[in-house]
């Protein structure tokens, strides 16, 4: 305990510095809703999964430009979660309510589901074309092609997977062997869990997401949903005050500066302490951030200057500022221009251009 003090202090100090700072800045909206996405990101990346931040982008905004895979999947539900985490009371998500709606959550993605496989399987289709290019009076006999037999079939199964599920409350019994271990307990390892948080109640906020990080993971709790717990314990500071408002701490991007062989070292004392500077280097990063987004929000203000008040500029601004790129489908349809359009004034607005490719480009700021 002697020794997690002092970088504990300094985390919490820092962290508190960074809500401040987000709180008072004309970036603040921007800042967060980018890190939901850079945490996101970090959160597959500790897993030992890699999903591109430009894929997440598209896939949160339906923009997909190919079939979404199981690890983009996981990393938008993780997204999800944060922002129903940072939407909910600073408390709710370590409520019985909260837990059990969260756990409910990250097991309806799991592969072995029939629901999750019907999602998996229509999603890309829905996602990858909503322009509406077709005529709305197309009837049956004008679609070729179409097998209408399979999607009645599909359409069944889905329906009695979802009824079956509802019946049978998921028990251990009715899961695949070859996906999940029988006899891993994720109920009473979830009481363990929570043991945990009483006995370290009474410390201070940051010492006890420290200890619930740490606990989470030695215990494994959820077979298939390990980012869960690192999101339960950003909420220990949110319910404390350490973060306010929307603002939920980046655990995720902390500790993906933590050498692997530190996390997950066999001496306690060596893992706090590398939780506890992955909470300081999530302040650090967040407040470099912050000021390159507000030198880059200067910077595109400037160009705003001598334009007439009907041009779409400023709108273009807000959303670069929002999201970590932006495609030429997401600015037409937040600005209500053509595609066109669209290339036209990102290109006035001077961002650059991040994939390298000449299809499905996407754009952003340096």
């Amino acid at each position: 305990m002697t020794a997690l003090m002092r970088p504990a202090f300094d985390a919490g100090l820092a962290l508190t510095r960074l809500d401040e700072r987000i709180a008072r800045s004309p970036v603040g909206q921007g800042w967060i809703e980018r890190s939901q996405f850079t945490d996101a990101c970090a959160s597959l990346w500790i897993d030992g999964e890699l999903v591109h931040l430009e894929d997440l982008v598209l896939h949160d905004a339906t923009r997909d430009i190919r079939t979404p895979t199981h690890e983009l999947t996981i990393a938008r539900d993780v997204l999800r979660t944060r922002r129903r985490i940072a939407a909910q009371e600073p408390g709710w998500a370590l409520s019985n309510d909260g837990i059990r709606t969260l756990r409910k959550t990250a097991e309806i993605t799991q592969p072995d589901t029939d629901e999750a496989t019907t999602a998996d399987a229509i999603r890309p289709a829905v996602a990858i074309d909503r322009e509406g290019e077709g005529d709305d009076d197309d009837v049956a006999e004008n679609l070729p092609g179409l097998d209408y037999a399979a999607i009645d079939a599909l359409l069944a199964r889905s329906d009695a997977a979802i009824e079956n599920a509802k019946r049978t409350g998921r028990t251990g019994a009715e899961k695949d062997p070859l996906v999940y271990d029988l006899d891993w307990d994720e109920g009473s390892r979830l009481i363990e869990w929570g043991g945990v948080l009483r006995e370290a109640e009474n410390l201070p906020a940051v010492l006890q997401t420290i200890v619930a990080v740490d606990a989470w993971n030695e215990l494994s709790v959820l077979q298939h949903a390990p980012w869960l717990g690192r999101l339960l314990a950003a909420s220990i500071l949110r319910q404390d005050g350490i973060t306010s408002g929307a603002h939920l701490v980046a655990v995720n991007l902390g500790l993906k500066t933590i050498p692997v062989d530190r996390r997950r070292h066999r001496d306690r004392e060596t893992r706090l302490l590398a939780i506890a500077h992955g909470l300081l280097a999530a302040a650090e990063i967040g407040m470099k951030e912050h000021d390159r987004l507000a030198l880059a929000r200067t910077m595109m203000e400037r160009k705003l200057e001598g334009r007439r008040t009907s041009s779409k500029l400023p709108e273009l601004v807000e959303l670069v500022m929002a999201r970590p790129l932006v495609s030429a489908k997401m600015v037409a349809k937040t600005l209500e221009v053509t595609p066109q359009a669209a290339r036209r004034i990102v290109l006035e607005l001077g961002l650059r251009e991040m994939t390298g490719r000449g299809r499905f480009r996407a754009w952003g700021f340096i």
